[in-house]
């Protein structure tokens, strides 16, 4: 089905998104940013969406003006961030609504085309923009060799702002950074981005913080999993998100600083 470059309806970081044909919108990525990027997210959504995870459909790709977009179905209602600031959830419901999206998304059988974190560390970190310490390099890719195997699909940008929320119900989207690692992989992403990022992406760190004490919580009783040794093993892969987070390129040199600077002091201790 065909379409047109309509009115823009929303706008990230990395790109912009526009109505293109009845009941549906084209993720439209900015000049600038590199194409493998989109590529790569459009073949992770389709891949999800292809084995049944919470992912939308990708109907086609498309050209606009030199921008390379992909085309999904319409997603309207707010975001689940839009509706906590605004006080229509609780910290408490949110975490537990993040908690049954990430359940699902860690039963979705992971599809072949997902590479695992192993993978895409080894990649990444010989690329010259790469820009990571060979002692951290190295002692990351030595820490996921020694963390317990889990090939489970992981989301790792699961948070209150990549949710919409539809009449039909929540929607996950942004799988441009989908792995295979698992469940406590995708919770150490979550507990980077709403505690370790609060002050760049998500504002009130009280809040943030609660919403993470929630859906460790309702995801440990959904799981049957002990809480205190799901916090533990949170703990254990947060180098490993840390690292990830700094491939995926922080725009805030303050923050890369900092993130540094905690890594030398992770693969210090683990020295």
């Amino acid at each position: 089905m065909g379409g047109s470059l309509g009115e823009k309806i929303g706008e990230g970081a990395s790109a912009d998104v526009h109505a293109w044909a009845p009941g549906r919108v084209v993720k439209l990525f900015k000049t600038g940013v590199p194409r493998r990027i989109p590529w790569w997210e459009a073949r992770m959504t389709r891949a999800v969406f292809a084995a049944g995870g919470p992912a939308p459909e990708v109907f086609e790709e498309v050209e606009v003006d030199g921008r390379f977009g992909f085309v999904m179905p319409r997603l309207d209602g707010p975001t689940l961030l839009q509706q906590v600031k605004a006080g229509k959830i609780t910290p408490e419901a949110t975490g537990a609504l993040l908690a049954m999206l990430g359940l699902s998304v860690h039963r979705t059988p992971a599809p072949a085309k997902v590479l695992s974190m192993r993978e895409y560390m080894a990649r990444s970190l010989e690329l010259p923009e790469a820009g990571i310490p060979e002692r951290i390099a190295t002692g990351v890719l030595d820490l996921i060799d020694r963390l317990p195997a889990d090939e489970g699909v992981a989301h790792c940008d699961l948070h209150p702002d990549n949710v919409i929320m539809t009449a039909e119900g929540p929607r996950l989207i942004d799988w441009t950074g989908a792995k295979r690692g698992g469940a406590l992989l995708d919770l150490a992403c979550c507990h980077f981005l709403t505690t370790e990022l609060v002050v760049e992406n998500f504002g009130d760190p009280v809040r943030q913080q609660a919403i993470n004490a929630a859906m460790q919580s309702a995801y440990a009783q959904l799981a049957g999993m002990s809480l205190d040794t799901m916090r533990a093993e949170i703990e254990t892969h947060l180098p490993v998100v840390r690292v990830f987070f700094l491939l995926g390129g922080l725009p805030r040199p303050a923050t890369r600083a900092r993130l540094l600077g905690r890594l030398e002091a992770d693969f210090a201790e683990a020295g």
